[in-house]
């Protein structure tokens, strides 16, 4: 039995080979991006202790910038976000981009308190 709802998307493509090409190159260029900054980040957390003993604050606080750069990245290449207009991206990314703040915020700062108070009792 032959179906006829079922559409086949590969058929559909109507592009040359310069822009598979093209298509091609964006998909490397973004995967080395995000290789190579989580490449830092695995170094950072390897090694961050024998470069800088006593900078722990800085190490959380580099993580989460580093985070939410590969988030940003991904949400704009990998969701099409990128082509948008300015404003449309505002409009989307900038709600989630506080709430993303208040949440790391309220994680740092309510960690130090649990620190506090372990510290207090033991």
């Amino acid at each position: 039995m032959l179906r006829d709802d079922i559409i086949e998307y590969s058929l559909d493509a109507h592009h040359s080979e310069e822009v598979g090409r093209k298509m091609r190159r964006k998909i490397w260029l973004v995967t080395l991006f995000l290789a190579v900054v989580t490449t830092v980040e695995v170094a950072l957390g390897a090694y961050w202790k024998e470069w800088m003993p006593d900078s722990w604050n800085l190490v959380k606080w580099t993580f989460v910038v580093l985070t939410l750069v590969k988030a940003t990245y991904i949400v704009m290449s990998f969701m099409h976000l990128g082509d948008e207009r300015r404003n449309i991206r505002a409009i989307i990314l900038l709600p989630y981009a506080l709430f993303i703040l208040y949440l790391v915020f309220i994680a740092i700062f309510e960690s130090n308190y649990v620190h506090q108070i372990w510290v207090r009792f033991l």
